[in-house]
């Protein structure tokens, strides 16, 4: 990082630092998140509703690539902010070699497992005949490029940890252009092996993205270079402790989501998952741009803990939370008004959306606080506490939503299968929220003993 990025960092205004570095960020994983979205809108509209179906069931078997590249990533990138932020450039040297270690080494493991794995996880979903079909063969063909998708994910979170948004938000948009140009074309072509075209194009952009990452960091980066490729104990201690809750929180989406399909087959039937395979690939992709604001918070908060300048960190969470209410609210609106319009896209037929507009509406209610959600948690990890981080990711994913997940519908019904996860999630932001005030809260007495002590 260039001096220039971390002096800004230490003294520009909150909220510019925001839409310095959150908009790009923003952008940057908007881009990210129309790899599944076009893949379902392809699928649904080109092969039809039941290959969409598949591809968004086959969807949290690859949370565990999500999850590698972001236990690896955000705990990198948390590392490297703080030790910009204590001018300790020796720790910033090893960052990369480690980073390549875990990747390579997580990467073979996922590819050999998540291609045996493939069938037993469908089933255990409770997908059969062609769903399952097209879900095992473009799950087969996705975990072959489990080491790309890893590399340039978790490599452009340090990369954001520098600071550099624009650059990490174009290479990732060359990926999804490539990809949403590849998609229609390998369909196409591919004749009735089109689900594995739809896998292969996501495959060959992460190829070209992993080429064009490395080759950054390994000529074109003045701070962050790729030297030995080993394990460093001390960082991968921190790498570890921070990025496990970042890790828990993609792992626990991928137990949310089996969940959410297992329930809907079993009280809905194929109808109901067809609409919750449209619904989730929608509610995905309205909650990636909340993530790349909160990369934009990353930096801001390291490097102010790291300098121990609280009163910015205070003020660069009341800056950035109120823009998680604004950014979420973008996407919140749009799906209660125009849910029809939106839930057609991916081919869904017109019955199954009248039928179920309003479980719609029912499970997007609360969108507008995630915002908030997705600030604290990255707040915990930026100051490098991953205990409270970690209590809410398994607040919200293990202990509150698969009881209620279970027990609700055996109550309520069909119905309960959407309004669990709103219900569960506002425990949570509150929860969250009263941690976060009691961390500033502690922030502010340090301060004022330090102020005292001078």
């Amino acid at each position: 990082m260039k001096q220039d990025m971390k002096e800004q960092l230490l003294t520009k205004k909150p909220i510019d630092l925001l839409f310095q570095l959150s908009i790009p960020a923003v952008i940057g994983m908007i881009v990210i998140g129309l790899y599944p979205l076009m893949d379902g809108i392809f699928a649904g509209n080109i092969i039809g509703q039941t290959a969409m179906t598949a591809c968004g069931v086959a969807m949290p078997l690859t949370f565990f690539n999500s999850g590698v590249s972001t236990l690896i990533g955000v705990g990198s990138a948390s590392v490297l902010s703080r030790a910009i932020g204590k001018g300790d450039q020796k720790t910033v040297d090893k960052i990369m070699g480690n980073l390549i270690f875990w990747v390579i080494l997580f990467s073979s493991i996922i590819t050999i497992g998540g291609i045996l794995l493939a069938p037993h996880f469908l089933d255990m979903v409770g997908a059969s005949g062609e769903i399952k079909e097209y879900g095992i063969r473009y799950l087969r063909v996705i975990f072959i490029g489990s080491l790309f998708v890893n590399f340039t994910q978790s490599a452009n979170m340090v990369m954001r940890g520098e600071g550099l948004m624009k650059k990490a938000m174009l290479i990732m948009g060359l990926g999804a252009f490539l990809n949403i140009i590849l998609d229609p074309i390998l369909m196409k072509l591919m004749g009735k092996y089109a689900i594995e075209g739809a896998a292969l194009a996501t495959i060959t952009a992460q190829f070209v993205q992993a080429i064009i990452t490395l080759h950054y960091f390994k000529y074109k980066s003045k701070a962050v270079k790729i030297n030995k490729i080993k394990p460093d104990q001390e960082i991968k201690k921190e790498m570890f402790g921070v990025g496990s809750s970042a890790m828990m929180m993609q792992i626990l989406f991928m137990i949310q989501q089996t969940m959410l399909y297992k329930m809907s087959f079993k009280y809905g039937g194929d109808t109901n998952a067809i609409l919750m395979a449209a619904t989730l690939r929608i509610y995905a992709f309205s909650f990636i741009p909340l993530w790349g604001m909160s990369q934009g918070l990353q930096p801001v908060v390291g490097t102010n803990f790291g300098a121990k300048k609280y009163d910015r960190v205070k003020e660069a969470m009341k800056v950035f939370s109120i823009g998680g209410l604004v950014l979420a609210s973008i996407f919140w609106i749009p799906a209660l008004a125009f849910s029809k319009n939106i839930l057609s896209l991916f081919g869904v037929e017109e019955s199954i959306i009248t039928q179920g507009i309003g479980n719609f509406r029912l499970f997007y209610s609360i969108f507008i606080l995630y915002g908030v959600m997705v600030m604290t948690i990255t707040f915990f990890q930026s100051i490098g506490n991953a205990k409270k981080a970690g209590i809410i990711v398994m607040l919200r994913q293990l202990f509150l939503f698969i009881p209620a997940m279970i027990i609700l519908p055996m109550i309520f019904g069909v119905k309960a299968v959407w309004f669990a996860e709103p219900l569960v999630d506002l425990i949570m932001i509150i929860v969250g929220v009263v941690m976060m005030f009691g961390e500033l809260n502690r922030m502010d007495k340090i301060s004022l003993k330090n102020s005292s002590n001078e």
